[in-house]
Parts: structure tokens; C-alpha cells; sequence
């Protein structure tokens, strides 16, 4: 168990979705290494959740593995199933899972690509929020964390337009629920990371596009996951205690306004 330094999530339970690597795999470690139990969902990479689960461990936490496809309606319904047979109740969720799932212009969007893109990055941190805030309630206490993006603001690059609008509405919906909810002690956020150095933008985008949104960044680099993890743990602690219904922009200064 971690040492009492540590231990600020101590008797706390988080879903973290998406988090097999990139973000959702620090975010995990950074639940699990302050005390938490972490539910480390993944979709295809076991694997690599496993590692997650193992460094979550080596720091003295715990943690199990959840697996569901968040870019379908089933599921979404199957994880929702999950919590709810095992009686699992997380105090944190942390709606991480997302993607662009490939660059496509306008013009070729097909219906089923769009529902896809959606599902994934909106639809499915809507009903998990709803399937966990019951016993949230219940407890007058809870935490939801929405993983938005600088996207929601910029419109993406060439191709991100789905994504984007996703993580637009994502946004918009972080402020809705927390208005909604925050009488009943469920406390809401949002945090929109710029460019991360993750397989996702090493998937979606050029070595030349990295290395010049660097040099447009004032800090003169691209962000690392733990500086989104370490935001996020700060949304669902104590001191964040009057933090709600806020979008934390995180991008090393690319964009101020």
C-alpha cells in the first residue's frame, strides 16, 4: 500500500477508460500510486494494460483490468454491465478513450464513420457517467473527468472534423452534467491537452507537423502524459474543492485565448 504521502485516493475506486498507454496509462499509475483501486479498461491492447496493472502494483496499489469496444453502443452497454455485476461502484471516472480513428476529409465521411467516431469519443463518457453517478449520489460524494482536447477549440487539423466535433460536444456536455449534478457533492471537469508526445499523435500525425506545433508552442515542446495525469488527479482531490464545470486547457501556452 502506498505510504500516507501517498495515499490520497486511499478507499477510493477509479475507472479509467482508455488506458492501456498514452494518458489513460498515467493517469491510471498516478490514481493507483495516491491509494486508489484502479479499473484500467482497454479494448485491444491487453498486453500493454497489463504492464499498467503491473507498474500500478510495483508502486504498492492496486488494480484489475476491464476490457470493452467504447466505440459501440453494446460496448459501452457491456462495460456499464461489468461495473454493474460485480457491484463495482467507482468514486472516479475518467472518460479518457478516444480517437480520430483516421483521417478523413469531409467529403468521405460515411454515416457508419461518423457514428463511430462519436460513440467513441462523446456517446460513450455519456453513458458510463450515467451508469456510475447513481451510487455517486448515493454517497453525496463523486469525481468525472472528461478527456476533451485543444481540437474542440481549433477544429482539428485536415481530416480531425468528426473528432473535433466530438470532443466539442464533449466539452458542452462536462459543463451540463455539472451543473446538473454538483448539488448532489459530484464534482465535474474537463481537461483539453494540446499535443502530447503518445502513439496517437505519432499515428495521426507527421514527424514535420510535430516539430513545428513545438515551435508554435511557447514552451518550446510538446507535452508528456503525466502532465495531464497529475491535472487530472488535482480535479478529483481536495484541492480542487471549488473547481466545477471548468475545461483545463493544458498545451504549454499554444493557446491562451
Amino acid at each position: 500500500m502506498p505510504d500516507k504521502q501517498n495515499a490520497e485516493f486511499h478507499g477510493l475506486t477509479a475507472l479509467v477508460t482508455g488506458a492501456s498507454s498514452g494518458i489513460g496509462a498515467e493517469t491510471a499509475l498516478a490514481f493507483g500510486s495516491r491509494g486508489a483501486v484502479v479499473l484500467v479498461h482497454c479494448n485491444r491492447n491487453r498486453d500493454q494494460a497489463e504492464e499498467v496493472v503491473c507498474g500500478i502494483r510495483k508502486a504498492g496499489g492496486q488494480a484489475d483490468i476491464v476490457e470493452a469496444e467504447l466505440s459501440t453502443r453494446e460496448g459501452i452497454e457491456a462495460l456499464a454491465g461489468q461495473l454493474k455485476q460485480s457491484g463495482t461502484k467507482p468514486d472516479i471516472l475518467v472518460n479518457n478513450a478516444g480517437s480520430l480513428i483516421k483521417r478523413t476529409p469531409a467529403l468521405e465521411f460515411t454515416p457508419e464513420l461518423w457514428e463511430q467516431v462519436f460513440t467513441l469519443n462523446l456517446t460513450s463518457a455519456f453513458f458510463l457517467t450515467q451508469a456510475v453517478l447513481p451510487a455517486m449520489i448515493a454517497k453525496g460524494r463523486g469525481f468525472v473527468v472528461n478527456v476533451s482536447s485543444v481540437a474542440a477549440r481549433t477544429g482539428g487539423g485536415i481530416g480531425a472534423l468528426a473528432y473535433a466535433a466530438a470532443k466539442g460536444a464533449l466539452s458542452t456536455l462536462t459543463k451540463a452534467l455539472a451543473n446538473e449534478f454538483a448539488a448532489k457533492g459530484i464534482r465535474i471537469n474537463a481537461v483539453s491537452p494540446g499535443t502530447i508526445e503518445t502513439n496517437y499523435h505519432r499515428t495521426f500525425s507527421t514527424q514535420q507537423a510535430l516539430e513545428n506545433v513545438a515551435k508554435a508552442t511557447p514552451i518550446g515542446r510538446l507535452g508528456q502524459p503525466r502532465e495531464i495525469a497529475d491535472v487530472i488527479a488535482v480535479l478529483c482531490s481536495e484541492r480542487a474543492s471549488f473547481i466545477q464545470g471548468q475545461v483545463i486547457e493544458v498545451n504549454g501556452g499554444f493557446l491562451m485565448a
